[in-house]
């Protein structure tokens, strides 16, 4: 409809319609000009907030890397305590990239990613250094007098399990000379058939685990591990507790995994499910099959580790997925996809 305006026609004012499609027009204006107006602002605010998290993280950063280097001075019956307050500040810095997320352009947030782990990454290899080391080595594999009473299995054929239990304490991956991995930081099992394989808090609490070569295994991490690496794993089950930066997973098929994390990287993998906490993100590349659900499983003490890892437990982005192969915005990528209600597992033994 149309409006009625007063306007001044040679000093006498005078009743003017204007057409409905210039007040429309008009009003377009104005919401645009508002728009406009709150995006500046909106700008700004997170310009700001970046900024400040950018100058926080760098300086508190600094100042963790300042006491790693001088981790060296201290007595030793006060090393112990002064790398666990170094641990408890690179879990704040850690929580506070989590609260930041939402406002982090992406580059800025893998930067701090990876700011993060290389702290943990120091941290593990000054405790290496620094603190007293347990004594380890692999026993011989050779037959002679010390290992009659002790054979290494080997799975039956048809897939059987093997009738004697597997050593574990060959089977673990810890720190040892022999071992090609980063002796420092790293622990976790490898080459291991058909067996229930369990560490505790005490065992894997910000360290980096590793789990490769395993076949028809259940692997259950109570704790909160740096990183978590698994590799060449087959028709397995692996359960851990929430890890404070990223998973790896590597050429695995047929398996079932359960954490949470703040970054899930999985490469070369089919046919798998993944019962996932994510903050960030979950990225899949060179996968075929590979299925996502809410992380389902729990266990007593659960909700400290969430706390000792400085994960947000509201966040869970465990939709949102990247498929490196897949570009196409606007179609669901055929490499993954979401577990229906009514198939997802939710009583883990």
């Amino acid at each position: 409809m149309d409006q009625l305006v007063s306007v001044k026609v040679g000093g006498t004012d005078r009743r003017a319609r204007i057409p409905e499609r210039l007040q429309k027009r008009d009003q377009e204006r104005q919401e645009e000009l508002e728009r406009r107006k709150e995006a500046k602002q909106s700008k700004e605010v997170t310009e700001e907030k970046s900024d400040f998290f950018t100058s926080t993280f760098s300086k508190e950063k600094a100042d963790i890397e300042e006491l790693l280097v001088g981790g060296g001075e201290a007595e030793p019956g006060s090393l112990a305590g002064r790398l666990e307050d170094i641990s408890a500040r690179i879990l704040q810095l850690q929580k506070f990239l989590n609260d930041s997320m939402v406002f982090l352009p992406q580059y800025e947030l893998r930067q701090a990613q990876a700011a993060l782990q290389k702290l943990h990454s120091d941290l593990a290899e000054k405790r290496g250094e620094l603190l007293p080391k347990k004594k380890f080595a692999f026993r011989s594999r050779n037959v002679g007098a010390n290992n009659t009473n002790k054979e290494t299995p080997e799975p039956r054929k048809g897939g059987e399990q093997a009738s004697r239990p597997i050593d574990l304490t060959d089977a673990s991956v810890t720190a040892s000379p022999g071992n090609s991995d980063d002796v420092s930081a790293q622990c976790g099992f490898s080459n291991v058939v058909s067996q229930v394989l369990i560490k505790r808090a005490d065992e894997i609490n910000q360290r980096d685990v590793l789990l490769t070569h395993l076949s028809s295994c259940t692997v259950k991490l109570f704790g909160a591990p740096s990183t978590l690496h698994i590799k060449h794993v087959r028709d397995s089950t692996i359960l851990c507790g929430p890890v404070s930066s990223s998973v790896f997973i590597d050429h695995c098929s047929g398996c079932t995994f359960a954490f949470p994390c703040q970054q899930l990287r999985t490469h070369n993998t089919t046919d798998s499910r993944a019962y996932l906490h994510v903050t960030s993100r979950a990225i899949v590349e060179d996968c075929s099959g590979v299925r996502f659900a809410p992380f389902t499983w729990s266990y007593p003490g659960l909700e400290e580790d969430f706390q000792v890892s400085g994960l947000d437990r509201e966040r869970n982005n465990w939709t949102q997925v990247d498929d490196f192969n897949w570009l196409a915005s606007d179609t669901p990528s055929p490499n993954w996809s979401v577990i229906p209600e009514e198939e997802r597992k939710t009583i883990w033994v």
